[in-house]
C-alpha cells in the first residue's frame, strides 16, 4: 500500500491536532456495509475501531451507486483519510455479510484529510477488495 515508514507515522500522529473529532479511514471491501477504522487523535491505527456509520444526520462521503461509473461509486475513496465529526452511540451493529458485531458512529460531518496515506496498520500491509485482509494485530 506504500506510504510513510513507521517513524514517520508515528511523528504525524503524535502532532495531530486535536479536538472534538477523530480520524477515520475508509475500508471498503465487496459486498460488505462496515464503513471503516476510526480513532482518536493523537492514538495509533492498531487503537481504531472498525465500525458502521449511522447516517441519520450525515451521510457517509461515498454515499453513492454501486453500478456508478468508475470513481463515482460506492467504495471510490477506499484508504481516504478523514476527520469525522459525531459521537459513538454506544450501540452495536450487526453487519451480516462479515458476521461481525459492530460499533455504530453517528456520523455528523467530515472533511477528507488525505487521498494517499499509504499502509493502515503496518507498512506490509496488503489489500485485497473481496476479503478483509487488514485488521489491528
Amino acid at each position: 500500500m506504500g506510504g510513510p515508514t513507521v517513524e514517520e507515522r508515528n511523528a504525524k500522529i503524535a502532532s495531530e491536532p486535536t479536538g472534538d473529532f477523530f480520524y477515520g479511514r475508509r475500508y471498503y471491501v465487496e459486498k460488505t456495509r462496515f464503513w471503516g477504522y476510526v480513532r482518536q487523535p493523537r492514538q495509533s491505527w492498531n487503537s481504531a475501531k472498525l465500525v458502521l456509520i449511522r447516517e441519520d444526520r450525515k451521510q457517509s462521503p461515498d454515499r453513492l451507486s454501486e453500478n456508478g461509473p468508475p470513481g463515482q461509486r460506492y467504495g471510490f475513496d477506499q484508504n481516504f483519510e478523514y476527520r469525522l465529526h459525531g459521537n459513538y452511540t454506544g450501540q452495536q451493529a450487526y453487519e451480516p455479510n462479515s458476521n461481525q458485531f459492530l460499533p455504530e458512529f453517528m456520523l455528523t460531518g467530515y472533511e477528507v484529510v488525505d487521498r494517499q496515506p499509504g499502509w493502515l496498520f503496518r507498512p506490509d500491509d496488503r489489500y485485497d477488495p473481496n476479503l478483509i485482509s487488514l485488521a489491528p494485530r
